[in-house]
């Protein structure tokens, strides 16, 4: 049985109840997500052959306490660095290092900022210098599914409409959706109830309704959908060593629809952009 709580009741620990929030929270994670969202839009101009993921993941920190933001993977269960960097058949949680990308790399950067006690969640995909048609098409097919998932958000829905849009439209381009990993709720905690799958059916998993915050992180293979995880607990590859891509926004149920937090400021992040 599911219950919904008013966020403002709640307890602050995941309870496996769906907290519903209201305008102050919309407000905090506007605030929280801003930061994000600039500091990918920054990162665009960097990613060039030669440069670490360690460089990448400094510039998040440091761009962060300059802008009063915490970044949430810092010391979070263990993991020591400020971001994610997931490098070509890397699914997700790569974790940054002093290995040089390279030119026709495809890298996914995942940055989650603290503003005020609120998490702002979003990752995008970085082409490393010119990248292989076949990885391109991936970039488009992928950020296309993550917007074909929020424009499945809607108050009465149910949230197995944004994994049967994600997954019918990778399908139809004859790449897979790993099932691994889903998006979550986040607010004033950084996983939290409900679970967002990336498959599935219209009429299941539980109703949305106005007021619930959530990513959307579809995560898309050229291969097949299978996954493993490294010795280092973290990073996360494709079994069959083909390509993976994701993007992610984080979002909140209205009245009409849904508000994507972490819109780019500047109009980037899709492919064929400078990211």
């Amino acid at each position: 049985m599911v219950t919904y709580l008013d966020a403002d009741t709640a307890p602050l620990r995941n309870t496996g109840q769906i907290r519903l929030y209201g305008p102050e929270a919309f407000e905090g994670m506007r605030k929280a997500c801003a930061v994000t969202a600039r500091c990918l839009d920054e990162l665009a101009g960097m990613v060039v052959p030669g440069l670490t993921t360690e460089a990448i993941d400094r510039f998040v920190f440091e761009f962060g306490m300059d802008h009063g933001a915490m970044p949430a993977t810092l010391n979070y269960r263990g993991y020591t660095k400020s971001s994610c960097t997931s490098i070509n058949h890397v699914v997700c949680h790569g974790i940054p290092d002093s290995k040089p990308l390279r030119e026709g790399d495809i890298v996914n950067i995942d940055v989650t900022y603290i503003v005020d006690g609120w998490h702002g969640d979003s990752s995008r995909m970085y082409p490393v210098g010119q990248i292989k048609r076949a990885a391109e098409r991936l970039l488009e097919v992928t950020h296309e599914c993550l917007m074909r998932g929020v424009a499945a958000v809607r108050h009465g829905a149910r949230t197995g409409a944004i994994g049967a849009a994600i997954q019918s439209y990778a399908e139809a381009e004859r790449c897979s959706v790993v099932r691994d990993f889903c998006g979550h709720g986040v607010g004033q905690l950084f996983h939290d109830a409900p679970n967002i799958l990336h498959y599935g059916n219209p009429n299941e998993g539980v109703e949305m309704r106005e007021g619930m915050i959530f990513t959307i992180e579809p995560m898309i293979n050229l291969g097949r959908p299978h996954v493993k995880v490294l010795a280092d607990g973290w990073t996360a590859v494709t079994r069959d060593r083909s390509l993976s891509a994701q993007y992610e926004h984080t979002v909140g149920v209205t009245a009409t629809g849904c508000e994507i937090f972490t819109l780019s400021p500047n109009g980037l992040g899709r492919p064929g952009l400078p990211s």
